[in-house]
């Protein structure tokens, strides 16, 4: 994560902060679309780490956006340690949402929207078939998915 930050500043990113060894990055740049920001992220990592990445790029305010969207904290009786949010480089279309649905099991819960996707995973993520690699396989978009702690982590962060 230290070469990832240092290979960033060197790219006209100001502020550049990481976020545990999660590919979690904090910067400000002068380039708002973050279509833009994605592509030159990841062929800044291909040119200096010969290796190819997904990029997802999300501003402070969609993040806020997708925390407040979250359907499950009003449900007091759920766990938060077994929340996950699927974040979404572009909005889905055309998938079979049903074969994702018949993946749940033993009390997992999913709800789609445009920008993610909300898991409540009461056996651990870990023992789910709703994964990463499900979601952007079936959905044919990039994906990456983090934790409830981490994500509410990553907006104060952001904000910070």
């Amino acid at each position: 994560m230290a070469d990832l930050k240092a290979k960033i500043e060197k790219h006209d990113f100001k502020n550049v902060s990481t976020y545990i060894q999660s590919g979690n990055v904090f910067f400000q740049h002068k380039v708002e679309e973050t279509e833009v920001l994605e592509q030159k992220i990841r062929d800044l990592i291909q040119a200096d780490f010969d290796l190819e990445v997904p990029v997802i790029v999300l501003t402070p305010e969609k993040l806020e956006r997708i925390i407040k969207a979250n359907p499950f904290p009003e449900q007091s009786q759920k766990d938060t340690s077994f929340m996950h949010v699927t974040f979404l480089q572009t909005t889905p279309v055309n998938y079979d949402e049903q074969s994702i649905l018949d993946k749940k099991t033993g009390g997992e819960e999913i709800v789609f929207t445009d920008e993610a996707i909300y898991l409540y995973c009461p056996n651990g993520y870990g023992n789910s078939k709703l994964s990463n690699n499900l979601f952007e396989n079936k959905l044919k978009v990039t994906a990456t998915t983090r934790n409830w702690k981490t994500t509410l982590k990553l907006l104060e962060l952001a904000n910070g």
